[in-house]
């Protein structure tokens, strides 16, 4: 009963033995990312992939700044839409886009760009005070005016945060509570909502998933 024992350690180690080996196999063949999809209107005549892109904008930032797109050329980025004296969720989103924003601090390639919807108040200076009280770092984080009828169109038709028509004139508003992710080619790759903790959670996961997916073209 007893004198075949000795096959059960030697047993065990040759187990163990293919489970490492396996293992080790599977970390040298990891599973492909997931990639991250395409929002917009897509153009198959267009040069590139011909998905929708942000296009050109021109802005002024809390410093006073101008701020075109191509300040994100070769950058992965994040937007909002908000206001200054807004009561409701633009506190939580600036809270919760500035929790994203340490996640990447190390990171010069992830930007964020926060543009507000009411130019009239939001002014240079006011904007800079904003930006210090949610701890923005210069060239990291940029707060952003404009004229307003530019501003508008930026947020209907190049980010595509808002569907309802407008012209940006006295009596139009937009109030948006989500964030669009930008890839580095000004093709918006996700939309999330800056006030749920979960989706700014699938923000911060997606924006890795879009930095390897960058890095893997260079």
């Amino acid at each position: 009963m007893f004198k075949n024992q000795w096959i059960l350690p030697i047993v065990g180690t040759l187990l163990a033995g293919l489970l490492f080996f396996f293992a080790f196999k599977q970390s040298n063949h990891p599973a492909p990312l997931k990639s991250l999809p395409y929002f917009g209107p897509r153009n198959p005549s267009a040069t590139d992939s011909g998905y929708h892109k942000v296009g050109p904008f021109v802005l002024i930032n809390q410093f006073g700044d101008t701020v075109r797109e191509r300040e994100f050329e070769g950058c992965i980025y994040v937007t909002d839409f908000f206001f200054t004296t807004c009561q409701s969720i633009c506190p939580i989103m600036s809270n919760r886009m500035a929790n994203v924003v340490d996640a990447f601090g190390d990171k010069p390639n992830v930007k964020f760009l926060s543009v507000t919807v009411n130019p009239e108040h939001d002014s240079v200076n006011v904007l800079l005070d904003y930006a210090k009280a949610h701890g923005a770092v210069k060239g990291k984080w940029h707060f952003c005016t404009g004229a307003k009828p530019h501003l508008y169109e930026l947020a209907r038709k190049g980010f595509l945060l808002n569907a309802a028509q407008g012209d940006g004139g006295p009596n139009d508003f937009i109030h948006t509570q989500n964030f669009a992710l930008i890839d580095p080619d000004q093709h918006i790759r996700g939309y999330y909502d800056g006030t749920d903790s979960l989706d700014v959670l699938r923000l911060i996961k997606d924006i890795r998933v879009l930095d390897l997916e960058t890095m893997g073209k260079k």
